[in-house]
């Protein structure tokens, strides 16, 4: 195998293990992840310390996820590490889709301008992580912890107890709550007593990461039966150090262990290349998976990430979906902690997210239904849908190669329903839409931009006019009109919210719509408040 980044991490004694009795946090985290360390980076922007643990000492072990979603960049960019991202990664956002030789149509999935993160990115995963890691050590409010593995867990009314070990010996730490974000061979989830309920799928595809010179755009292609690697199929993304990931289908008989052997994978790839000039950085075969737990909340336990679900990984739905757990759970856990919210706010987060985890299993178990049909009768089925895609819209919209990641549209108790007309605008229960602004000298941002700077706080995004409705406590402004502190010179803006001079947005502290009003008073923003906070009584 060719060189590719490890980035190396030491064990260091706490004094946490010289305590008789076990230490108190506010919260642990269990893995050090892409989700839990931007969980952990979140919640101590918040103000809370955490204590976050990871039973390796070194990130780098192959590229694993490479695809983040604009929604996650502009989680990232909040916590500090977006831009980091953004140049290191590839940026990209057309896909084509072919069968056998033949293009059967291209998406473009941010096809209008004025956002500030791009659609999409490949990046590996070791980059993403030493990127949060590094982000990490700037937060003097998290203690992170090498080689610190989680072997017992013991659940009391207002705490839980970890057992831990570490080459100098097991020690053990209390916490209020624990987030277990230690991936889908979770020990946390055992220790619980809970169970992945889903389906595996039987069809075995092979990774290969390989380094070489190619002049091929940066894209996403995705063939069916193409005439390098007949009867299956086929992916290609670029990654940064002109690193390319090529996917392919092998089938369910295949055996793993000869399939992943570089003399066996090097006749694939020079067939699909046409040439042998490449050296490999990671393969590896991976089976499809779409399972989630029952409930991602166990008294003091809270699940995130591919601890608590899992898809296939075409749609890019692993990571972004697991990053959007960290976002939606760290502000309401935050408000918990200060008391500013009651504890059953948390059953909100497993409510969402379990939607969330339906919509991309839903999405994620039709692509690979479509990619690898079960029966003859699908796969005539499938090829007929390919063979009309190329001149018929309908068709079009059929083809699957793996619907990409967007952020879910909650059906959620925190939402406040509409009881005005809006022709367009994100509906209470979906995300903030980017949209390019000026400040009132000119100076160019992005809405997320703003939002960031208007703290962690639920935020009331106004259009503004000569009336205003009193702001509650703990709820920031973000003013946009022609007298205000930001402008909307391009129209984008007015355009995207559906904003007619006064009407509102009330913003959750991730982003997300929690109430909108075409003339807002202070009684309604109150009681959208107590409602998106947990304290209205549903």
């Amino acid at each position: 195998m060719a060189h590719q980044e490890h980035f190396q991490f030491g064990y260091r004694r706490h004094p946490d293990q010289d305590r008789r009795d076990p230490a108190r946090h506010p919260v642990v985290v269990v893995g050090a992840g892409p989700v839990g360390l931007s969980l952990a980076i979140d919640l101590a922007q918040r103000g809370q310390n955490v204590v976050l643990l990871d039973d390796a000492d070194r990130i780098g072990e192959g590229s694993r996820a490479i695809c983040f979603s604009k929604r996650a960049l502009e989680v990232w960019d909040r916590l500090g590490v977006g831009a980091q991202m953004v140049e290191k990664g590839v940026i990209w956002q057309v896909g084509k889709i072919f069968r056998r030789d033949e293009m059967v149509y291209r998406f473009d999935l941010l096809p209008e301008t004025g956002h500030k993160m791009p659609a999409f990115i490949n990046l590996q995963q070791y980059y993403a992580e030493a990127f949060l890691v590094g982000r990490v050590q700037q937060l003097p409010g998290i203690d992170l912890r090498w080689r610190n593995k989680v072997t017992a867990l013991a659940q009391h009314n207002d705490h839980a107890e970890l057992t831990i070990e570490t080459p100098d010996g097991p020690y053990r730490l209390a916490a209020d709550y624990v987030i277990a974000c230690d991936g889908a061979r979770s020990s946390l989830r055992g220790m619980v007593g809970a169970e992945f309920a889903g389906e595996v799928f039987e069809d075995q595809f092979l990774i290969a990461d390989v380094k070489m010179t190619a002049e091929f755009p940066t894209e996403r292609w995705f063939w069916f039966d193409p005439p390098f690697h007949s009867g299956q199929s086929a992916l290609l993304h670029r990654q940064p150090d002109d690193v390319w990931r090529i996917d392919l289908q092998i089938g369910a008989e295949a055996d793993a262990a000869v399939e992943r052997q570089p003399e066996r994978v090097r006749p694939r790839i020079e067939r699909m290349l046409g040439h042998g000039d490449f050296s490999f950085e990671w393969i590896s075969i991976y089976k499809f998976q779409c399972r989630r737990m029952q409930r991602f909340l166990h008294e003091r336990v809270i699940f995130a990430g591919d601890s608590a679900h899992q898809v296939s990984p075409f749609g890019a739905r692993g990571a972004n979906s697991g990053l959007e757990d960290g976002e939606n759970l760290a502000w309401k856990l935050d408000l918990v902690l200060r008391g500013q919210a009651p504890a059953s706010l948390l059953d909100s987060y497993d409510i969402e997210r379990s939607q969330a985890a339906d919509d991309n299993i839903r999405h994620s178990t039709r692509s690979t239904d479509f990619i690898a049909p079960h029966s003859k009768q699908e796969r005539r089925l499938r090829d007929a849908v390919l063979a009309l895609a190329h001149d018929v819209e309908f068709a079009k919209r059929m083809v699957n190669a793996g619907r990409l990641s967007t952020p879910s549209v909650y059906d959620s108790p925190l939402s406040t329903p509409d009881v005005d007309g809006w022709a367009a605008g994100p509906r209470p229960g979906a995300a903030l839409i980017d949209a390019p602004l000026c400040s009132a000298e000119g100076e160019p941002l992005f809405l997320t931009d703003a939002f960031t700077q208007a703290g962690r706080n639920f935020v009331l995004l106004e259009s503004a006019n000569t009336m205003r409705a009193p702001l509650p406590a703990g709820v920031a402004s973000l003013r946009i009109g022609d007298d205000a502190p930001l402008r909307d010179q391009q129209g984008a803006f007015a355009q995207r919210y559906d904003a007619a001079p006064g009407s509102a947005y009330l913003l959750r502290p991730d982003g997300y719509v929690a109430a909108r009003f075409r003339h807002p008073t202070a009684d309604a923003i109150d009681a959208a408040l107590a409602r998106a906070s947990g304290r209205a009584v549903l």
